[in-house]
């Protein structure tokens, strides 16, 4: 407020100050003042680092609350995402569980038939044709299955994340926003689902080799007489495989949140996730096992009581099926959100604390209003403990 004037006396003077100060009043009753909008600002930035800092010290269950703590502050802008890309792919998932049923069901009906018929005649290369037809489709669905499904869990990774970063970042978030900045995140994950793809076809290959070379080294040096060490040598190579593809699994889904938060995607995210991870292994392991685990009882029970609940009215298996679909849609929920927050406990855990107004305009640069420098990291900042 302006107030132009040559000369006041003193009365004047009195005068003006009085107005200027059931001014200020006023105005402290309507609305903030700047002193108070900054103050608020550095209480929550304060609150910000020493959770931050916090965070490292975060277990199975602290993760947990952490991210139950973020989808329930955030329930709109979480529920949208849900209903938006989540409920796609658990529909996907779904479709696939009853189209698969049905036609392996048929395929193996056509086999047991097909035992029962003298080979070369007419009934016989029907069903060859039908066997050969029917395994066709399934591979055709499989492989369109695999790519929504690949399309859909990135898209969702990528709303999950920049929505959790910018609520990190102290940015204002919305369904709106999320979705924009989505198109250019999904380019940097796929570029890093299709490394880790490679790398896993390269690990199965690897694997594939080298279980060739013992097993021909048991055959020449033991022979079949001693099938017992060859079981065991297969279990040990079984489990040895299950134990990398696990290890491969969890640096996937943390090179997935370092694809979109840092400047690095591909091999190069999923080598910063290999060293993010060290420390937080056996956490993430843990918090992996649940969800698929509890995602695979989900899965059983919706298959026994939903779909093949032969002894329930219809009634009952549409509210159960309805009860497993709305698990289903929590349980994707949870994990997106629990893998980013795995992100931040690991970069507490090696002290890399996150510099909130360079992952803002990291974030920015999503929607084309701020491109930040390649060569300077825009998260990173060392804190000593």
């Amino acid at each position: 407020m302006l107030f132009a004037y040559t000369y006041i006396d003193r009365r004047d003077h009195l005068q003006l100050y009085i107005e200027m100060n059931v001014s200020a009043k006023h105005n402290l009753h309507t609305s903030p003042s700047i002193s108070s909008l900054c103050a608020k600002n550095s209480i929550k930035t304060m609150v910000m680092e020493r959770k931050q800092e916090e965070m490292q010290f975060l277990g199975v269950v602290g993760i947990y609350q952490e991210a139950y703590k973020i989808i329930f502050s955030c329930r709109k802008i979480f529920s949208q995402i849900t209903l938006a890309l989540i409920l796609p792919l658990q529909f996907i998932l779904l479709a696939q569980i009853e189209v698969t049923n049905v036609l392996f069901g048929k395929i193996i009906n056509n086999e047991v038939e097909l035992l029962g018929i003298e080979a070369g005649t007419k009934r016989y290369n029907q069903l060859s044709d039908h066997i050969s037809s029917e395994f066709a489709y399934l591979c055709l669905f499989k492989v369109a299955y695999l790519i929504l499904s690949a399309v859909f869990s990135l898209l969702s990774t990528a709303a999950v994340v920049y929505a959790i970063a910018s609520i990190y970042a102290g940015r204002e978030v919305s369904f709106k926003k999320v979705m924009s900045a989505v198109p250019k995140v999904w380019k940097r994950l796929m570029v890093t689902f299709l490394s880790i793809f490679v790398a896993l076809l390269a690990y199965g290959a690897v694997a594939i080799v080298v279980s060739s070379l013992v097993f021909m080294a048991c055959f020449i040096f033991i022979g079949f007489s001693n099938l017992k060490v060859l079981y065991s040598f297969g279990i040990v190579l079984l489990v040895l495989y299950l134990m990398g593809f696990l290890y491969l699994t969890i640096i996937w889904q943390l090179a997935s949140t370092v694809s979109v938060l840092e400047e690095v995607c591909g091999f190069k995210a999923m080598t910063k996730s290999r060293a993010l991870i060290k420390g937080k292994m056996w956490t993430a392991l843990i918090i992996f096992f649940n969800l698929t685990i509890t995602s695979a009882v989900v899965n059983m029970a919706f298959q026994n009581l939903a779909v093949h609940g032969v002894s329930m009215n219809m009634a009952g298996r549409v509210f159960l099926g309805v009860i497993c679909s709305a698990l289903f849609l929590g349980l994707f929920l949870f994990g997106f959100v629990t893998q980013t927050v795995i992100y931040f406990v690991c970069k507490s855990n090696h002290h890399e604390n996150i510099e909130k107004s360079a992952l803002a305009d990291h974030l920015e640069a999503y929607h084309g209003e701020y491109a930040p420098l390649k060569s300077k990291d825009p998260q990173l900042e060392q804190y000593d403990v």
